[in-house]
């Protein structure tokens, strides 16, 4: 043969082999660990259709995911995510819930390019949303602890006990800084005083791992498969709505809404938070999903934030009744992931405006690039599965030993008898007979609240943990007779001869603007169980409550009382304290009113009259040696 000839040859073959025809995979610089994650990002983007871009852009529900046919195949889905309530089936368990996730997994894997998803839960008190979690006090009572290391480590936990379930990303923590107690979500904020807030942004290294000294400024970090990517929500004044109606206006200057609600998302931002989640509600009158001042030119560009900046559940449609134009005003604010009311109407609706450049292509890709940097970023093309052996971790008895210390440095001792020289508390763990009485003395649901296994949380033992009434019986001596009475008249507690009585009332469970209340007051019998016990024999009200309520008409009766806040699962801390094991340290973190009038009243106000003000909070010293 002449040397043309095989010349030839040879180059034929070397072309087949470099366009693929020989059968070798093409190189795709995208799926190459070793290549910088700028180089994987851009290789991948390159590689995109709309269609496949803009559904990075979307998160699902699941419910809605699996009533569909295959829906992440088809649409390209980028981030699924279970709402409050939304499980793959009743009491379900850790193995059930990484079935699910990797389930939706292997469909994200069997596109053409094979974009593994972000799956997405609320766990804002642990991992609230699954049975047998350890459920942490609410940030109300973290609050009163201020104590960052201890929030850190409750991030820490909460990481595994999501990972346990396969899921990546948690929505949290709520650094609201919540101005007015008649606000559904008081509850979800750790304090009145941005200071406050600021240093218990510590959750976020405890979600996601302490960023590297060398990091850059707003860029995302997470540190490894036992950790979970974090959210700061909701950007921002949600806190300050106009009194204290989720979802409203919050009228204030720009000034302070840059020196009460801004500051703890500038330290999420330097912690290396992977997102920022937008608040429902409005500043000054403008919708927070459409204000692209605060979003974009504000975080985007002046914070340096890099990671992913996403909407609240359907909060993009809440920006007018106009689909169309809500979509248009959301994406353009600079909203990088939609959580859509109808995803498939986002889909197309976003397909057409991009097409008639009513949304620009560069708009779509930053919104791409950040998404995609955050998932190279936390390894999940090289490692997309949850891993079966993570479950062990639900649940797991150091956790809840965490939370019991919690729960511990969270309560207020706000009365102690009727003076210094004659306090109730510690109560004797000796005595013949006491009395445990109220709604919310053996009841998990009360005790945790809302966002608890539902979204608006529910009364009963909805989840395993320890109840007011078992800490009790746990702690008092052998020989002392524990009895329970929910709701006793007045009669039965002066005939049976008791030492003493603990009352444990409160709220019922509630979420967002469920709890909107304008009177705070404590929900009957609350009250006439008060009245019933205390004006008979002495006693000491636990109040569970989500944010400080009416209170000052039943002190009179109330030998001692406790602000308690909402606990979670692991009622035993507060028998702690009670019997002396442990000294009362909390100190409030919210201005206690006297009536509901006064508000909003907040710690540096003018006129400042509290009841109980900012900081106060009775101590005690142990007695026992543990």
């Amino acid at each position: 043969m002449a040397k043309d000839s095989i010349f030839i040859i040879v180059v034929i073959i070397a072309a087949a082999a470099a366009t693929g025809i020989m059968g070798e995979a093409e190189y795709m610089a995208y799926k190459d660990p070793k290549q910088p994650m700028n180089r994987r990002i851009e290789d991948l983007i390159s590689r995109m259709t709309l269609q496949e871009k803009i559904g990075q852009m979307v998160q699902v529900e699941r419910a809605v995911a699996v009533a569909s046919d295959d829906v992440v195949k088809n649409y390209f889905i980028g981030s699924l995510l279970s709402s409050g309530g939304s499980a793959p089936a009743k009491d379900a368990t850790a193995e059930q819930w990484i079935d699910m996730v990797n389930g939706f997994q292997k469909s994200a894997l069997s596109t053409r390019l094979g974009i593994p998803i972000i799956y997405g839960i609320d766990a804002i008190h642990g991992n609230n949303n699954v049975y047998k979690a350890t459920i942490f006090p609410h940030n109300i009572g973290l609050g009163v602890t201020r104590d960052p290391k201890l929030v850190k480590k409750i991030g820490a936990a909460t990481a595994l006990e999501v990972r346990a379930t396969g899921i990546q990303y948690a929505f949290a923590p709520c650094i609201a800084v919540c101005r007015d107690p008649r606000w559904g979500r008081c509850f979800e904020s750790y304090s009145e005083d941005p200071k406050i807030v600021e240093a218990l942004t510590e959750l976020i290294p405890g979600l996601q791992g302490d960023i590297p000294a060398n990091s850059s400024k707003g860029v995302p970090f997470i540190g490894g498969r036992r950790k979970v990517l974090a959210c700061a929500k909701h950007y921002v004044g949600d806190g300050g709505t106009t009194r204290g109606i989720n979802e409203n206006n919050t009228l204030l200057s720009y000034h302070n809404l840059l020196s009460i609600h801004m500051p703890a998302y500038y330290y999420s931002i330097i912690k290396g938070v992977s997102t920022v989640m937008i608040s429902y509600s409005s500043w000054n009158g403008v919708k927070m999903h459409a204000n692209k001042g605060l979003i974009t030119d504000f975080l985007k560009n002046r914070l340096k934030f890099r990671g992913i900046v996403i909407s609240d559940y359907a909060g993009i449609d809440k920006i007018s009744s106009n689909s169309t134009y809500s979509i248009i005003a959301g994406v353009n604010a600079g909203i990088d992931m939609i959580i859509p009311g109808s995803f498939k109407n986002f889909i197309d609706s976003l397909t057409v405006l991009v097409e008639n450049k009513f949304v620009s292509m560069s708009r779509i890709d930053d919104a791409v690039k950040r998404i995609l940097r955050v998932k190279f970023m936390m390894g999940l093309f090289e490692h997309p599965f949850a891993d079966y052996s993570m479950k062990k971790y639900l649940g797991r008895k150091k956790h809840r030993e965490l939370a019991r210390e919690a729960v511990r440095k969270s309560l207020v001792l706000l009365k102690n008898g009727e003076s210094a020289d004659q306090p109730l508390l510690p109560l004797p763990k000796k005595a013949k007979r006491i009395l445990v009485a109220g709604t919310h003395a053996d009841d998990i649901g009360n005790q945790c609240g809302g966002w608890t296994i539902e979204w608006r949380g529910l009364s009963g033992n909805i989840t395993i943990g320890t109840t007011i009434l078992s800490a009790i019986k746990n702690t008092v001596d052998p020989e002392t007779e524990v009895v329970y009475s929910e709701n006793p008249d007045v009669e039965y507690v002066k005939s049976q001869e008791f030492s003493y009585a603990v009352v444990a009332v409160g709220e019922h469970p509630y979420s967002e603007t469920f709890g909107d209340s304008l009177n705070l007051t404590i929900p009957d019998p609350g009250p006439s169980i008060i009245t019933n016990v205390c004006s008979s024999i002495k006693c000491v009200v636990i109040l569970i409550t989500g944010r400080p309520v009416v209170i000052e008409p039943y002190l009179g009766n109330i030998d001692a009382l406790v602000a308690a806040w909402l606990p979670g699962t692991e009622g035993q801390g507060i028998g702690d304290v009670l019997f002396g094991d442990y000294g009362f340290t909390g100190k409030l973190a919210r201005t206690w009113f006297k009536t509901v009038d006064q508000l909003p009243m907040n710690v540096g106000d003018r006129h400042y009259d509290p009841l109980y003000p900012f900081g106060y909070g009775l101590t005690t010293k142990p007695i026992h040696t543990n």
